[in-house]
Protein backbone atom coordinates (compact mmCIF):
# COMPACT_ATOMS: atom_id res chain seq x y z
CA UNK A 1 0.00 0.00 0.00
CA UNK A 2 2.70 2.52 1.02
CA UNK A 3 4.91 1.44 -1.89
CA UNK A 4 2.04 1.95 -4.31
CA UNK A 5 1.49 5.45 -2.99
CA UNK A 6 5.19 6.25 -3.44
CA UNK A 7 5.82 4.45 -6.74
CA UNK A 8 2.46 5.07 -8.41
CA UNK A 9 1.26 8.31 -6.86
CA UNK A 10 -2.10 9.75 -7.81
CA UNK A 11 -0.57 13.20 -8.09
CA UNK A 12 2.71 15.10 -8.17
CA UNK A 13 3.03 18.56 -6.64
CA UNK A 14 5.19 21.34 -8.06
CA UNK A 15 7.14 23.96 -6.16
CA UNK A 16 4.62 26.71 -6.91
CA UNK A 17 1.76 24.52 -5.69
CA UNK A 18 3.56 23.54 -2.48
CA UNK A 19 4.48 27.17 -1.69
CA UNK A 20 0.98 28.48 -2.44
CA UNK A 21 -1.24 29.75 0.36
CA UNK A 22 -2.88 27.65 1.53
CA UNK A 23 -0.36 24.91 0.88
CA UNK A 24 -1.69 21.46 -0.03
CA UNK A 25 1.02 19.80 2.08
CA UNK A 26 -0.47 18.35 5.27
CA UNK A 27 0.73 19.48 8.65
CA UNK A 28 1.09 15.86 9.66
CA UNK A 29 3.96 13.37 9.88
CA UNK A 30 4.78 11.22 6.89
CA UNK A 31 7.08 10.12 4.11
CA UNK A 32 7.75 12.14 0.96
CA UNK A 33 9.18 11.12 -2.41
CA UNK A 34 10.88 13.40 -4.96
CA UNK A 35 10.52 12.86 -8.69
CA UNK A 36 12.50 14.77 -11.31
CA UNK A 37 11.99 15.73 -14.95
CA UNK A 38 15.64 16.50 -15.78
CA UNK A 39 18.24 14.36 -14.06
CA UNK A 40 21.37 15.96 -12.60
CA UNK A 41 24.62 14.90 -14.34
CA UNK A 42 26.07 11.47 -13.49
CA UNK A 43 23.03 10.27 -11.51
CA UNK A 44 22.31 6.65 -12.50
CA UNK A 45 18.64 5.97 -13.18
CA UNK A 46 18.59 2.45 -14.66
CA UNK A 47 16.81 0.88 -11.67
CA UNK A 48 14.78 3.93 -10.64
CA UNK A 49 10.99 4.12 -10.68
CA UNK A 50 9.51 6.33 -13.39
CA UNK A 51 6.00 7.74 -13.60
CA UNK A 52 4.56 10.35 -15.97
CA UNK A 53 8.01 10.98 -17.50
CA UNK A 54 9.39 11.74 -14.01
CA UNK A 55 12.05 9.72 -12.17
CA UNK A 56 12.04 8.94 -8.44
CA UNK A 57 15.47 9.84 -7.01
CA UNK A 58 15.01 10.72 -3.31
CA UNK A 59 12.81 9.99 -0.33
CA UNK A 60 12.66 11.41 3.18
CA UNK A 61 10.54 11.57 6.30
CA UNK A 62 9.32 14.15 8.75
CA UNK A 63 9.77 14.00 11.62
CA UNK A 64 12.75 11.78 12.30
CA UNK A 65 12.45 9.01 14.89
CA UNK A 66 12.19 10.32 18.45
CA UNK A 67 15.65 10.64 20.01
CA UNK A 68 16.81 8.52 22.91
CA UNK A 69 17.94 9.85 26.27
CA UNK A 70 15.05 12.17 27.06
CA UNK A 71 15.72 14.69 24.29
CA UNK A 72 12.68 16.38 22.82
CA UNK A 73 11.37 14.91 19.57
CA UNK A 74 11.16 17.00 16.42
CA UNK A 75 7.94 18.91 15.90
CA UNK A 76 8.41 19.17 12.12
CA UNK A 77 5.76 17.75 9.84
CA UNK A 78 5.55 17.18 6.09
CA UNK A 79 4.52 20.82 5.60
CA UNK A 80 7.71 22.18 7.20
CA UNK A 81 10.13 19.77 5.57
CA UNK A 82 8.84 19.77 2.01
CA UNK A 83 8.56 23.56 1.94
CA UNK A 84 12.12 23.83 3.31
CA UNK A 85 13.45 21.57 0.56
CA UNK A 86 11.74 23.74 -2.06
CA UNK A 87 12.48 27.14 -0.54
CA UNK A 88 15.25 26.84 2.05
CA UNK A 89 19.00 26.60 1.55
CA UNK A 90 21.71 23.95 1.44
CA UNK A 91 22.47 24.34 5.14
CA UNK A 92 18.98 23.21 6.13
CA UNK A 93 18.17 20.81 3.31
CA UNK A 94 20.28 17.80 2.41
CA UNK A 95 18.30 17.53 -0.84
CA UNK A 96 19.25 21.09 -1.83
CA UNK A 97 22.89 20.43 -0.87
CA UNK A 98 22.91 17.32 -3.04
CA UNK A 99 21.16 18.91 -6.02
CA UNK A 100 23.30 22.05 -5.86
CA UNK A 101 26.48 19.99 -5.66
CA UNK A 102 25.51 17.87 -8.66
CA UNK A 103 24.22 20.84 -10.68
CA UNK A 104 26.97 23.34 -9.75
CA UNK A 105 28.65 23.24 -13.17
CA UNK A 106 25.36 23.24 -15.07
CA UNK A 107 23.82 26.11 -13.08
CA UNK A 108 27.03 28.08 -12.43
CA UNK A 109 26.60 27.96 -8.63
CA UNK A 110 29.04 27.16 -5.85
CA UNK A 111 28.78 26.14 -2.21
CA UNK A 112 30.21 28.88 0.01
CA UNK A 113 30.65 29.70 3.70
CA UNK A 114 28.25 32.47 4.68
CA UNK A 115 27.42 34.57 7.73
CA UNK A 116 29.50 33.48 10.71
CA UNK A 117 31.45 31.15 8.43
CA UNK A 118 30.02 27.92 9.84
CA UNK A 119 26.98 27.86 7.55
CA UNK A 120 27.33 26.70 3.95
CA UNK A 121 24.86 27.61 1.24
CA UNK A 122 24.90 28.34 -2.47
CA UNK A 123 24.42 32.03 -1.52
CA UNK A 124 22.80 33.81 -4.50
CA UNK A 125 22.80 30.46 -6.29
CA UNK A 126 20.01 29.25 -3.98
CA UNK A 127 17.58 31.26 -6.11
CA UNK A 128 18.96 29.64 -9.27
CA UNK A 129 18.59 26.21 -7.65
CA UNK A 130 15.01 27.05 -6.62
CA UNK A 131 14.23 27.95 -10.22
CA UNK A 132 15.69 24.65 -11.42
CA UNK A 133 13.52 22.84 -8.86
CA UNK A 134 10.51 24.85 -10.01
CA UNK A 135 11.01 23.43 -13.50
CA UNK A 136 12.18 19.91 -12.61
CA UNK A 137 11.32 18.75 -9.07
CA UNK A 138 7.97 17.29 -8.05
CA UNK A 139 6.96 15.78 -4.75
CA UNK A 140 4.37 13.38 -3.45
CA UNK A 141 3.75 12.22 0.10
CA UNK A 142 2.14 9.63 2.33
CA UNK A 143 0.78 10.63 5.73
CA UNK A 144 1.88 8.18 8.43
CA UNK A 145 2.01 8.68 12.23
CA UNK A 146 5.47 7.03 12.54
CA UNK A 147 7.26 7.57 9.22
CA UNK A 148 10.59 6.31 10.57
CA UNK A 149 9.02 2.84 10.54
CA UNK A 150 8.71 3.12 6.74
CA UNK A 151 11.97 4.82 5.84
CA UNK A 152 14.38 1.88 5.98
CA UNK A 153 12.07 -0.36 4.00
CA UNK A 154 11.56 2.26 1.28
CA UNK A 155 15.30 2.94 0.96
CA UNK A 156 16.14 -0.78 1.00
CA UNK A 157 13.58 -1.70 -1.66
CA UNK A 158 13.80 1.22 -4.09
CA UNK A 159 16.71 2.63 -6.06
CA UNK A 160 17.12 6.13 -4.58
CA UNK A 161 20.48 7.46 -5.79
CA UNK A 162 20.20 10.82 -4.00
CA UNK A 163 19.68 9.27 -0.54
CA UNK A 164 22.84 8.83 1.52
CA UNK A 165 21.52 7.86 4.97
CA UNK A 166 20.84 4.10 5.19
CA UNK A 167 21.78 3.73 1.51
CA UNK A 168 25.47 2.72 1.48
CA UNK A 169 24.78 -0.28 -0.74
CA UNK A 170 23.65 1.96 -3.62
CA UNK A 171 26.29 2.24 -6.36
CA UNK A 172 26.04 6.05 -6.40
CA UNK A 173 26.54 6.45 -2.64
CA UNK A 174 30.34 6.81 -2.75
CA UNK A 175 30.23 9.14 -5.78
CA UNK A 176 27.67 11.45 -4.16
CA UNK A 177 29.42 11.36 -0.77
CA UNK A 178 32.71 12.36 -2.39
CA UNK A 179 31.10 15.14 -4.46
CA UNK A 180 29.50 16.64 -1.35
CA UNK A 181 32.76 16.29 0.62
CA UNK A 182 34.68 18.10 -2.14
CA UNK A 183 32.08 20.88 -2.33
CA UNK A 184 32.36 21.46 1.42
CA UNK A 185 36.15 21.36 1.31
CA UNK A 186 36.25 23.89 -1.53
CA UNK A 187 33.88 26.14 0.41
CA UNK A 188 36.14 25.98 3.49
CA UNK A 189 39.15 27.04 1.40
CA UNK A 190 37.45 30.20 0.09
CA UNK A 191 36.74 33.45 1.85
CA UNK A 192 33.51 33.68 3.78
CA UNK A 193 30.69 35.66 2.15
CA UNK A 194 28.82 38.26 4.21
Amino acid sequence: MIFDQVTRPERFWSRSEVLAKPSPVPRQPGLYAWYFRDIPPEVPTDDCITSSDLTLLYSGISPKAPPHGGKKPSTQKLWNRIRNHFNGDAEGSTLRLTLGTLLAGTLGIELRRVGSGNRMTFDDGEETLSQWMDDNAFVTWVVHPRPWELESEVIRNLSLPLNLDQNKSHAFHSVLSEARREARQNAREKDRLD
